[in-house]
This record gives structure tokens, C-alpha cells and sequence, in this order.
């Protein structure tokens, strides 16, 4: 490595050798310190403490890919976080279920984990998270599932017209949740394969395109 001579930048003292190698070295470590830059700039740094929202539809497959994705990282549920936080209302006697406080959660939530995680939930897209998998899938394919699940026909409904108006993106629109996201089609692919084009999407710096423009180029079941 070329030795800078006392006086800063002065190579007169150098020989023409060392005065080239000098230059290299400086312009390599330029094109390196842009290069960081330039990757910072774009948000495609890699992370290894990113707290990364799997929601969708009910009926789009978040289980079933977070019970692979909990094979690699820590994967919490949204519906335990809400129990931990007292965001619960009380049990709904038409549906029997406990409807959450989104809204009070993510005001009360603090992340404990310190390495990647996931938070599994409908509604985890509204929490303050580093990214978002959003799972779409085929609105007939979701009322197929929802249907074995014992749903109720109004539930079953209701849950099939939020996916084919694309309801998650509508809300990510509404309160301009400027994360990157991707975008996912659960219809006919297998867990495996959706969790390595998760690995995939995380190993490439989690890229993604302005939120306006990945909502119109977002899925369209109509």
C-alpha cells in the first residue's frame, strides 16, 4: 500500500510507481464509499434485524407459510401480541371472536426481538414495521378455504369481496405506509416456494417500488 507523505495529498515525494499506486488505492476506495452510498440511498442495504408483517385476506395461507418461515426466524403472532398488550375487546357473539385494537397496538407494541422476525396477522400491515409480505390469492380459491374452515356465509362474503377489491392494498394507500412490499400469489404455489422468494427478496435488500406504483401494478381479481 502507497504511504501518503507528511503534507496531506503533496505526492512529490513519491515515486511514479507509488504515485499510481496512491491513486488507485483512493479511487478504489471512493467507488467503494459511493458504492455504500448508493446502496443506503436505495434502501437495498441488507438487514439482519428486520421486523417484516406477513398479512392478507384470511384464507391466503399466512399460517401455514409462517409455521415454515418459523423454521428460519422468530415468527410472532399479531393475535398474541394483542393478548400481551390488552388490545382485545371483548368475545363478538355473532362470530365468537375477540376483535383486536390494531390501532392500540401499534401505539403500545415495543419490539423485544433483536434479529429478523415476522408477525403473522390480517391486520400486522398497520403495525410499525421495516417491511410487509402481502399474500393475495384467488378470491374463488379463498371462499374454497374459508368454507372448510366452518366460516359463516356472511363472513365467508365479506372476506372473499375484501380480496377481490384488493382491500389491504386500499388501506396501505390510505395510510400511506411507505415500506417495501411484496407482493405474493398463494393460489397454486407451495409454502416452499413462497418462503424462498421471501429468502430471495430479504437476501436482495427487501427491493421494492414507490407505494403508488406497486399498488397499480398490485393484483387485479376483477
Amino acid at each position: 500500500m502507497a504511504t501518503i507523505p507528511a503534507g496531506g495529498d503533496d505526492l512529490s515525494g513519491l515515486s511514479l510507481f507509488a504515485r499510481h499506486e496512491y491513486h488507485r488505492e483512493h479511487l478504489l476506495l471512493s467507488f467503494f464509499s459511493f458504492f455504500l452510498y448508493v446502496l443506503a440511498d436505495t434502501g437495498t442495504a441488507v438487514e439482519d434485524n428486520l421486523c417484516i408483517a406477513v398479512t392478507g385476506t384470511p384464507g391466503t395461507g399466512k399460517t401455514t407459510i409462517c409455521e415454515s418461515l418459523s423454521e428460519l426466524y422468530t415468527v410472532v403472532s399479531l393475535q398474541e401480541l394483542a393478548e400481551q398488550n390488552g388490545c382485545l375487546e371483548p368475545v363478538d357473539q355473532v362470530d365468537g371472536s375477540a376483535p383486536l385494537d390494531i390501532h392500540k397496538l401499534s401505539e403500545t407494541w415495543v419490539r423485544e426481538e433483536t434479529e429478523t422476525c415476522f408477525v403473522d396477522g390480517h391486520l400486522s400491515h398497520l403495525l410499525d414495521v421495516d417491511a410487509i409480505v402481502l399474500l393475495r390469492c384467488n378470491p374463488e380459491k379463498i371462499r374454497e378455504r374459508l368454507e372448510q374452515r366452518s366460516y359463516s356465509p356472511e363472513k365467508t362474503n365479506a372476506n372473499v369481496e375484501w380480496e377481490l377489491l384488493s382491500g389491504t392494498w386500499s388501506e396501505l394507500l390510505e395510510f400511506e405506509i411507505e415500506v417495501p412490499i411484496l407482493e405474493l400469489d398463494t393460489t397454486v404455489s407451495s409454502s416452499e416456494e413462497l418462503v424462498e422468494s421471501i429468502v430471495q427478496w430479504m437476501d436482495e435488500g427487501t427491493p421494492s417500488a414507490s407505494l403508488k406504483d406497486a399498488a397499480s401494478n398490485a393484483m387485479n381479481w376483477l
